[in-house]
Parts: C-alpha cells; sequence; structure tokens
C-alpha cells in the first residue's frame, strides 16, 4: 500500500505542487514573522546592550504621568542637580554625571525641512565628552550657547557640515545654531538604533528639552572597584527613596529593549494574521484538489478495496499523500518565510535610520510554526476526501463511474448552523458584550462565517452560475463552458470560496475605511466652522507643533475674524489617564467647534479652571463645582475646578484646561491652529500670508478646510494600500485554486474532449470553453466576495456609530474594479488549462479510460 500511495503520488505531480504552493505562501507568512521578529529583536537588544555600556547603575525619577507604549510619549520627570550630589556621596560612587536625554530635538536640514524620524527618537541632549563609546570625528564640542554638536547619522541625513548654521526646534520655537562638531560611535556607528541626536551645552539642554534649569533626566553612576553594580544599586535605592527608579545597566538594557519588542509583537500578530488568511483559503484549494483526485481515482481505489484494502488503508494512503505535500510545502516555505524576514528586517533597519542588524537566526518558533501549520492544514483539509475515499464499494472497480450528484441537504444545514455560530459571535464582539475578548471573538466570529458561507455556497452556485454563464452563452463554446462550471456544484463552490475569502476581506477594509473617510470628512464639514487651518503630519511620537506668537501676527491680518490654536496631551485626571487640551481662546470653542454648553459657562476659563465634556462629567459624577486633581507630564499636581460643561463632540476635548497649563505639558506649543475669516475675505488671499509667518515652523503648513480633511483622511489612504498588498497573497492563492481545478477538470474529461473534438470544435473553441469556465467561476467567487465583505464591513460600521463612524458609505468604483478582476483572475487562471485541453490528442483522448 505504501508503494502504491508513492507510486500514484509520483503519477499526480502537477496537482500536488499547485495544491502545495498555497502552502507554501502561507507557511511563509508564518515562519517570516518569527525570523523577523527574532532577528529584530536580537538586534535591539544590541543596540541597548552598546548604549549602557560602561553604565553600571542608572538613577531616574518616575514619571509624573505613566503611559503605556501606545498612549504617548513618556515624559521623565525632572531630577533635581542636588540628587546628582547625593548619589556622590554615597559609598561606592566612582562618578556620577547628570545627563539630559529628552526626545523631541527636530533638527531643520539644509532643504528647509526638517529630518523626520519614523520610531527612533529625536533627542536633545547635554555633551558631557567622549568615552569609550561617543567620539568626535570633525569639529569640536560645544562651548557657547550657540553651537551644537550632532551625530554622523543626522548630519548625513541633514547634509549638514561644521561651520553651518542650523535651525532646532524644542519644546520652544525655532532657535539657530552653529554646528561645531559631528560626532560617531565606536566601530564607526553613525548612530546607535538610527536615533538622531543633537547636543547642547548644558545649561541650554536643560532650558530647550526640559524647560527649567538645574534639572536632569536621569544620573549616569560608575561603581568604585571591588563594588557591584547590584549592591551599588541597592544602597543608591536605599539613599534616594521611593521617588527614584534605580537600575543597572543591564537592567536598563533589557526594559528598553523588552518595550521595543513589546511592538514588535503587534507587528507580528499582524504578519500571523495574515499567514491565517493566506492558510485559510489555502484548505479550500488543498480540500478541492484531493476531492478531484478521490472523484479521480474511484476505479482505483475501488479496485485496492476489491484485492483487499481495508478502509484504514485506504484514508491512510490519502493522508500519506497530505503528509508528503505538508511536508515538502513546509520546507519550501520555510526557507521562503527566511528569506522574507531577512527582506523586512533589512527594509525595517533602513527605515529605523540605519539600524545594525543582528545575523540572521531561524528561531525554533519559525521551524515548529511552518511544519506544524503546514502539516496540520494539509492533513485536515485531506481528511474529509480520505473518508469519502475509504467509503467507495469494491463493486465500483466493475463499472465505469461518474461521479455522482450528492444532496446538498447535509452540508446546506451544517452551513446555516456554522453561518448562525458566526453571525452571533459578530453580534457579541462588535457589540461589546464580550469585556476583554472583543478581538479573539470578533475573529473567530470571522472564520465562522466564511466557513459558514462556503459550506452554504453550492447551494447557490448552481443557479447563480448558470445566470453568469447566460452572458457567454451566445456562442457554442460559451454554452459549454456553462454547463461545465455549473455540473458540480461543490467543486465550483469550493473554488469560488477560496477567491471569496480574500476579495471579501479587501471589500470588507474597503467598507470600513471608505466609511471613516466619509464620517470624518462630513463631521469636520459640519463642525469646523473655519476656512483655513493650521496642522502637520505627525511621523513620531510627537505631533507637530508651531510657534505660539504666530496667533498674534495672524490676528493682525485683514479678514480675520477669530483665531484659535489648540493643545493636547495625555493628562492623569482624577484616578485616570485621559487627554486633555487646551485653547489659546477659549471663546471660539462655540464659533469654530460649535461647543453648546450644558451647564455653567463655557465662553471663559479662569487660571483654576476646566472645563468638561457632558461624557466625561456623566462617567465620573461632575457637576459645576466640582473639583478635580490634575497632573500633566511635567509640574505638580493641581486642584482645578469644573467651571462648565459641554456637549460631547468629535472635534472637542473630553477635558480643556486653561491655557496656563501647557506650560506644562509634553509639547508647549499648539499643535493645532483655527482661522475663521470674514464672510468677504477670500481664503487664497489670506493663505499665503499665514504661510509666511509659519516659515520657522517647518513641521506644519496651513491649507483650507477642503484640504485639510483630505489631508486627515488621506493617511486611511495608506492604510488601505498596505492592507490591500497584503491581502492579494489570499487572492493569488485563489488564482492557483482556479488553475488547478480547470487542470484536473481537463485531466478528467480527457475523453470528453476528445469526443468534441472529434466532433468537430476547434482548439480555439475549445480554449473559449475552458476561459469561459473559468471566468465564470471567478466571478461568482468575486460577487460572493463583495456580498459578505460589504455585510462584514457594514456590520463593524454599525457596531462603530458611537466611536464617530456614523455613514456608511458603499464604494461602488472599487467593487466594481474588483468585480473586474475576478473576470481577469478567470482568464488568467484558464491560460495553461485551456493550452493543455487545445493540445489533447484525439485519438488518445477517445481511447483514453
Amino acid at each position: 500500500m505504501f508503494r502504491a500511495t508513492l507510486k500514484s503520488l509520483l503519477a499526480r505531480k502537477l496537482r500536488l505542487i499547485l495544491s502545495g504552493l498555497a502552502v507554501v505562501l502561507g507557511v511563509m507568512f508564518v515562519s517570516g514573522a518569527f525570523v523577523l521578529t527574532d532577528t529584530l529583536g536580537r538586534s535591539f537588544d544590541a543596540v541597548f546592550a552598546d548604549a549602557y555600556e560602561g553604565v553600571d547603575v542608572n538613577v531616574a525619577a518616575k514619571p509624573k504621568v505613566a503611559l503605556s507604549e501606545f498612549e504617548g510619549e513618556q515624559v521623565a520627570a525632572p531630577v533635581p542637580a542636588s540628587t546628582v550630589e547625593r548619589v556622590r556621596a554615597v559609598p561606592g560612587v566612582d562618578e556620577a554625571t547628570g545627563i539630559v536625554a529628552a526626545d523631541g530635538a527636530r533638527l531643520i536640514g539644509s532643504n528647509g525641512k526638517v529630518v523626520a524620524s519614523f520610531g527612533p527618537p529625536q533627542l536633545g541632549e547635554n555633551w558631557v565628552g567622549e568615552n569609550d563609546l561617543v567620539k568626535l570625528r570633525e569639529g569640536r564640542e560645544p562651548r557657547a550657547d550657540n553651537e551644537i554638536v550632532v551625530n554622523a547619522a543626522l548630519a548625513k541625513a541633514a547634509r549638514v557640515s561644521v561651520g553651518d548654521r542650523v535651525g532646532v526646534l524644542t519644546l520652544q520655537p525655532k532657535q539657530e545654531f552653529t554646528l561645531v562638531g559631528i560626532f560617531g560611535y565606536s566601530g564607526g556607528r553613525d548612530s546607535i538604533g538610527g536615533v538622531n541626536e543633537v547636543m547642547f551645552t548644558t545649561p541650554v539642554s536643560q532650558r530647550l528639552m526640559l524647560g527649567a534649569p538645574d534639572v536632569f533626566t536621569n544620573i549616569t553612576i560608575t561603581a568604585a572597584d571591588g563594588v557591584s553594580a547590584e549592591k551599588l544599586r541597592d544602597d543608591l535605592a536605599a539613599a534616594l527613596g521611593a521617588d527614584y527608579e534605580v537600575k543597572t545597566g543591564e537592567q536598563l538594557s533589557a526594559d528598553a529593549s523588552a518595550g521595543l519588542k513589546e511592538g514588535l509583537s503587534f507587528f507580528n500578530r499582524i504578519l500571523l494574521g495574515f499567514a491565517a488568511v493566506a492558510l485559510l483559503v489555502g484548505t479550500f484549494l488543498i480540500l478541492n484538489t484531493f476531492s478531484i483526485i478521490v472523484a479521480q481515482r474511484t476505479r482505483e481505489l475501488a479496485l485496492m478495496r476489491a484485492i483487499g484494502a481495508g478502509r484504514r488503508q485506504i484514508i491512510g494512503s490519502v493522508v500519506l499523500e497530505a503528509v508528503a505535500v505538508g511536508l515538502i510545502a513546509s520546507v519550501l516555505g520555510l526557507a521562503a518565510g527566511i528569506g522574507i524576514g531577512a527582506l523586512l528586517a533589512y527594509l525595517f533597519g533602513n527605515l529605523a535610520g540605519g539600524l545594525t542588524l543582528a545575523g540572521i537566526g531561524v528561531p525554533a518558533a519559525a521551524v515548529i510554526g511552518a511544519f506544524g501549520v503546514g502539516l496540520i492544514i494539509t492533513v485536515v483539509a485531506a481528511l474529509l476526501p480520505a473518508l469519502r475515499a475509504s467509503r467507495i464499494p469494491p463493486i465500483a472497480a466493475m463499472q465505469d463511474v461518474a461521479t455522482p450528484d450528492r444532496p446538498l441537504t447535509k452540508v446546506t444545514v451544517a452551513g446555516a448552523a456554522v453561518t448562525a455560530i458566526g453571525t452571533t459571535l459578530l453580534f457579541l464582539g462588535l457589540g461589546g458584550h464580550v469585556r476583554g475578548n472583543t478581538l479573539p471573538t470578533i475573529l473567530v466570529g470571522v472564520l465562522f462565517a466564511f466557513i459558514g458561507v462556503a459550506l452554504l455556497t453550492p447551494l447557490i452556485s448552481r443557479p447563480v452560475v448558470s445566470l453568469l454563464g447566460a452572458i457567454f452563452s451566445w456562442s457554442v463554446p460559451g454554452k459549454l463552458g456553462r454547463l461545465n462550471s455549473g455540473r458540480n456544484p461543490r467543486r465550483t463552490a469550493i473554488t469560488a470560496a477560496a477567491l471569496m475569502v480574500g476579495i471579501a476581506l479587501v471589500t470588507g477594509v474597503t467598507v470600513i475605511l471608505d466609511s471613516a473617510k466619509g464620517s470624518i470628512g462630513k463631521l469636520a464639514q459640519d463642525t469646523i466652522n473655519a476656512e483655513l487651518v493650521i496642522a502637520g503630519a505627525q511621523s513620531g511620537p510627537r505631533p507637530p507643533s508651531f510657534d505660539p506668537s504666530v496667533l498674534e501676527k495672524i490676528k493682525a491680518i485683514p479678514g480675520v475674524t477669530l483665531v484659535d490654536g489648540t493643545y493636547g496631551d495625555m493628562a492623569q485626571v482624577g484616578s485616570e489617564r485621559t487627554w486633555v487640551g487646551a485653547s489659546s481662546d477659549v471663546a471660539a470653542l462655540g464659533p469654530i467647534f460649535e461647543a453648546k454648553a450644558t451647564a455653567g459657562d463655557i465662553s471663559r476659563l479662569g487660571p483654576d479652571q476646566m472645563l468638561v465634556s457632558s461624557d466625561v462629567a456623566k462617567s465620573r459624577n461632575l457637576t459645576v463645582g466640582s473639583t478635580v486633581p490634575v497632573q500633566l507630564a511635567r509640574g505638580e499636581p493641581k486642584t482645578y475646578t469644573v467651571s462648565g460643561i459641554y456637549e460631547s463632540a468629535e472635534f472637542l476635548d473630553p477635558v480643556t484646561l486653561p491655557i496656563e497649563a501647557t506650560r506644562d505639558f509634553t509639547v508647549p506649543q499648539p499643535i493645532m491652529g483655527f482661522i475663521q475669516l470674514s464672510p468677504d475675505t477670500p481664503s487664497a488671499d489670506v493663505l499665503p500670508r499665514v504661510e509666511a509667518l509659519l516659515a520657522d515652523s517647518p513641521e506644519v503648513s496651513v491649507a483650507d478646510r477642503d484640504a485639510f480633511i483630505q489631508q486627515q483622511t488621506g493617511q486611511l489612504d495608506g492604510l488601505l494600500t498596505m492592507i490591500q498588498i497584503l491581502l492579494a497573497l489570499a487572492i493569488v492563492i485563489a488564482v492557483l485554486g482556479i488553475v488547478n481545478t480547470l487542470a484536473l477538470s481537463v485531466l478528467e474529461r480527457t475523453r470528453e474532449l476528445g469526443l468534441l473534438r472529434a466532433i468537430g470544435l476547434r482548439r480555439a473553441q475549445t480554449m473559449r470553453m475552458i476561459t469561459v469556465e473559468a471566468v465564470v467561476i471567478s466571478v461568482f467567487g468575486a460577487l460572493l466576495g463583495i456580498a459578505v465583505g460589504t455585510g462584514l464591513g457594514a456590520a463593524v460600521v454599525e457596531a462603530l456609530r458611537d466611536e464617530g463612524i456614523t455613514d456608511l458609505v458603499l464604494p461602488w468604483a472599487d467593487m466594481g474594479v474588483m468585480l473586474g478582476l475576478g473576470a481577469v483572475v478567470g482568464v488568467v487562471a484558464a491560460v495553461l488549462p485551456a493550452i493543455r485541453a487545445a493540445r489533447i490528442d484525439v485519438l488518445g483522448a477517445i481511447a483514453h479510460d
């Protein structure tokens, strides 16, 4: 039996290669994700080990507002200069150095634009001299208040050199400095981990990066000879008390690396999600392949039963073929995954500003995941056909067997049940009825929905395929192609279901993002009563900002009636972290944002007062006169009195603080500006004058309201494009499925094709017949995908209504493109099978058994 199975496997290499490709692509994503995260994880370990080399112990004050990685930038609390002296007095300390190192120093390059960073921080630091790690390559150290040095990576990116006058943005607006030195790191490195660094004299760094004199972000300490880092850490912690975090250099390195690895794990989950989609589509392909193989081998398997093969042996024969396919596909997928992981790591390293990559490694998880997933998916998909093969009676060997149509009752009932389960899970997840398990519930619900629809597909395939095929029935090849596509509803349904999954996901995501764009655009049009908006695209943890003095200058422009600059930050408001805002002109909240008071006065705000939205007031039981303690990123906690409550709205902050509070914000400058003009003033007349005032704030620009809305919603287009590219893999696998089905169908119908050729069907007509069959199946799959995707997208939009996505937008143009794509997929998939069918030897085909 084993030898017979191997011969069967080798005799049908092409069909198994095509089905194996689906597994290869899915396994590639799985192993590639693990290779990528392992490589980057070890790279970050090396980066932080270098960064804290020579640091035995580090002392930092506990942050005033502790933020998670996804809530914003963590601002270090200042360490007073007196603490440095206290540290030096602790026995065992050889040297203690006060360090200023804060994110937010943005250098303006020679092209007049800010050097952007997509991930690594842009540190503003104090120069403390050369050491084993840091070495000047050109020039000298900064000595005067108007002098700086930068690392070599930043100098290259900005295209600046020693002696140049350069602008730097910090907590304060743009200031000019002379670049007096460029430094690098040991080993010839231009930066560590792609970090951009600007170093000032210590007093200037304290003023510009921390907003106060005689303070530091941390203290680095070298232990005296014979004193261990762990003992010195414990002694310093006892001496300084609970307000400080004292860690060894090794602890600091491990913690910093762990934070970035947490972000990488999120990226890893995204890649694994797309791998799951690819494997789900691949499952349909493999199931269909083995179903056709079993149908084609009916007489062969019946003969095996007749000469004594048991049902278990028949099952084992089919499963063994599946194991062989899974093993080969897993090996190839693992190899491809290693290559893809290495490529993505290389691209990530360049995007991160020249991250030095550790050697490409293959972790055990990549190998286990590759073989585990590859084998499990293949074997599970082949089980159903294997069971069907074991039920073939020996008597089938004595007759010419055609594959009969089986009743669809069982599969329809099963499909309805699975669809109901999926719908229920989606309802629970999208409705917020499963606390803490929303995403897993939705994902499982989507999986069940897809499987349920796939099981129901045979029921609707015959009438729909017949209707679609009628379009091509004006010719004999068209009529034959229509009949062929509908002759086996199960096979047609499974083939179309593979394409349905990819199209459904693309359609669903498009519906959600287009609805979000439409809702945001409409909301902005309805609620922002400003002709011009000042804003910038955020590329790092800090939002772009501009000089607040610009607001007063804009007010002086003829035709300007109202100007408002808005600030924002995360703060500890009472017992919860909350986004807080501030306005340069609180009275403008009504005219510009249509803020409506529900209690108190919202047109003015004293230095000890705050405004809250109605949602915040309700959730925290606040009324006018309530007092709330607020801790901002800097400064000491302060208690504010609620002086007004406004109706919650999308563009209004949940909490509004007085303008005086912004000096303790992470970014103490306005991040957006809104300009209202008189009715007879064209925005085109004012816009260039505002642009001129923003010349020293290159991170932001001014645009009319329509252009601003387009700019904000345009960011979703980039996200949609990325998702579509990744989901294109599922469509590629679906194409392989159609190719596989047609190729096997041509093989199965060899005699039939020979007879058609013998009675006059020409080669070109044969090719058209196969093409019509492919196009009908693929368009059916595309229609099904569009319908399912639209339903899923609409359900998500409805669930997000309370989050501001209020308008359901159906992307008709995109749907048309996807329907056209379905037709193109059919034509492409039909090429090889059609050529093979046209080349069939007529006499040999007629004699084929």
